[in-house]
């Protein structure tokens, strides 16, 4: 799935709030054309986040369960979508997220 930035984004004064979606390989949505700056950005799974048990240490309860959302990092006009968890080891700024979601950003028009 492509990135789809919603046509018509809100202005405020100098400020433009940009929505959209991206697909599950997608981790980088430049906003250049849009945005000189960047002042919030978050993303929103489209399904189920990840899950995952924490080892058994002998407490109560046993086991706990943790919840990963995406990672979003701004990087001048771009935004940086990964992975919130790496199940296998490796960088999770540069895992793709596993699944497509919205997104929304708030910055300084151009």
């Amino acid at each position: 799935m492509a990135i789809t930035i919603d046509p018509r984004p809100t202005v405020f004064g100098d400020r433009m709030i940009i929505t959209g979606s991206y697909g599950a390989a997608d981790i980088n949505i430049d906003l250049s054309s849009q945005l000189s700056s960047i002042d919030f950005a978050g993303a929103n799974s489209s399904g189920a986040i990840a899950i995952r048990d924490t080892t058994d240490t002998g407490a109560t309860p046993p086991a706990s369960s943790l919840v990963f959302a995406p990672d979003v990092r701004i990087d001048g006009t771009t935004i940086r979508i990964s992975a919130g968890e790496v199940a296998q080891g490796g960088d999770a700024t540069t895992k793709a997220p596993e699944q497509a979601g919205t997104f929304i950003a708030i910055g300084r028009r151009s």
